[in-house]
Order: structure tokens, then sequence, then C-alpha cells
């Protein structure tokens, strides 16, 4: 598989979005051992980069990436995003990226950490408008 500079990240060009494997498209249910699978088949064909964020889920998301990809951590560049937020008790859906706040994205990259257990992501972004 190719690979490009993602600023001082080498990463393959094709990634894999997580989210429908436990959010937005799941209508129809989930299917964790499907989803591990594609993940872990993923790996094998050169992919990666991982993207994820907590708002897929809300949570869980990140936890099965870290059920997926124990011990396969080092193969991996693991994005998430942040600003998008369902804990701030405002609902759902919520845009809250605001400095008073602390550093979204630290606050983002330790929440990440601690749901998957794989160590801190590679990679934060802003969900903004």
């Amino acid at each position: 598989m190719k690979h490009v500079k993602l600023g001082e990240l080498d990463v393959a060009r094709i990634g894999l979005g997580a989210m429908g494997m436990s959010h937005g498209y799941t209508d129809s249910g989930t299917d964790e051992a499907e989803s591990i699978a594609t993940l872990h088949r993923a790996l094998d064909l050169g992919v990666t980069l991982i993207d994820t964020a907590e708002i897929y889920g809300p949570y869980t998301n990140e936890e099965l990436l870290g059920r997926a990809l124990k011990g396969r951590r080092d193969q991996v560049v693991l994005a998430t995003k942040f600003g998008l937020v369902s804990h701030s008790g405002a609902g759902p859906w919520t845009l809250d990226s605001h400095p008073a706040k602390g550093d979204a994205a630290a606050i983002s990259l330790r929440w990440t950490n601690a749901r998957s257990g794989l160590g801190q992501p590679t990679l934060a972004r802003p969900l903004l408008p």
C-alpha cells in the first residue's frame, strides 16, 4: 500500500473510519465480531490510519477499537475528533470546544486513551462548522 505524510506522520493512503461499526449506520444493529474482523483485515492489507470519535456511540466506538487493536497498537495511527460532545448535559450532538472548557484536544485525547486502553491517539482534529 502506498503511504503519504500527514504532518509528521507516515500513513497509508487508505484509512478506515470506524463510525459505522457502532454509530450512524446501525439501524439494523451492530456486529462486534464482524467489526473486529474488518479492522484486523484492514490492518493485514496495510491500512494504518483508523478514525474514531467520542460521539460514535457515544464512547462505544473507542471501546470497540480498544478490544480490536489490543496487541496491534504499534501498527496504527489512531485519529480522534473533538468538539461534538454528548456528555455536556446539553443533549446529544452539542458543539463544545470552547477554550473556557480547557484544551479540548487534550481532553479528547485523554478520554479516548482511557476508554480504548490503547494509549494516546496519534492525531486529534476539531469537529467545527
